[in-house]
């Protein structure tokens, strides 16, 4: 199959495209920095404000089996201003809708568009359980979520079906956030942030490529999919697991009020709250999870007795 991905150079867009490599596809590359570096072909793409639907990344789209949309600015990348605010909604608004009028104007379209979103969809919620049919927050990353997923939506069609993979927390020691949490637990300080009470909902990234895989591949799924993994966790009980996988010490908490400080509106966004998202939608349709508990998942990234 020939398969199309805008941000395919990333945390999750490179193993995704090594995957799909693997499994001898032909992967095309949308970049906006040249070569991927990768096994695959990479082609020249910049949206703008103004929708580009011609030149060579377009025709590409034409005749793809599936196009996936991965493309936007850095949610966590620096301290929130009203200017990096703004580029986060713009990156992904401007890249998902050049990519759907692209499809839309195919003569082949796409079998599938499977583009990013997150479950900040859902907004804070507390202990509440979050299924893709609960309704979005109003936050935000909600109403940056939205906003995304109506771009992606201009794609669908009698012949091309739309996914918007509502991604949570995904571990890989590489990148993401696991990484930039390893420093305090590496020297002894590490703990749980704010109360600890907020859910965390997690993914390990090889079930996040299964997933991904899987929703190419069933044609019964469309609209909303929660990337998460079954059973989702305080955050104090992420904490301890971390703690346990890395044998370090893991009861030194995070005040809020020394994060809000550190990272302003950021801190409540994506670390003083959460919400207890499940993926009842995959689990309905028969898609299995390698790593459906924590401390599994932890154990596979950093090895275990």
């Amino acid at each position: 199959m020939k398969i199309v991905i805008a941000g395919g150079t990333g945390f999750l867009g490179r193993p995704l495209t090594e995957r799909l490599i693997a499994e001898g596809h032909d992967v095309v590359v949308l970049t906006r920095g040249g070569s991927s570096a990768l096994p695959a072909r990479a082609v020249s793409w910049s949206p703008a404000e103004n929708v580009h639907t011609s030149g060579p990344w377009a025709s590409e789209v034409d005749g793809a089996h599936a196009v996936i949309n991965l493309a936007g600015e850095s949610i966590a990348g620096r301290r929130w201003s009203a200017a990096h605010k703004q580029q986060v909604l713009d990156s992904r608004v401007r890249a998902t809708r050049s990519l759907a009028a692209a499809i839309a104007r195919a003569p082949r379209p796409p079998s599938v568009f499977v583009s990013g979103s997150a479950v900040g969809y859902y907004g804070p919620l507390g202990d509440e359980l979050a299924v893709e049919t609960t309704p979005a927050g109003s936050d935000f990353l909600a109403q940056v979520c939205q906003q995304w997923e109506a771009e992606a939506d201009r794609a669908a069609s009698p012949r091309t079906r739309v996914v918007y993979i509502r991604t949570g927390l995904v571990l890989e020691r590489d990148g993401g956030a696991l990484r930039q949490m390893l420093p305090p637990f590496t020297f002894g300080v590490g703990g749980p942030v704010g109360s600890g009470r907020q859910y965390w909902p997690w993914i390990h990234r090889t079930d996040w490529i299964d997933l991904v895989r899987w929703t190419i591949d069933t044609a019964a799924v469309s609209g909303p999919v929660n990337a998460t993994a079954p059973e989702p966790v305080r955050n104090v009980e992420f904490a301890r697991s971390l703690g346990w996988a890395l044998r370090r010490p893991s009861f030194i908490p995070a005040p809020a009020f020394a994060l809000r400080l550190l990272l302003g509106e950021m801190a409540d966004a994506l670390l003083l709250s959460g919400q207890r998202a499940v993926p009842a939608k995959a689990q309905a349709l028969g898609f299995s999870f390698k790593y459906a508990k924590l401390d599994d998942a932890l154990a596979a990234i950093f090895g275990g007795p």
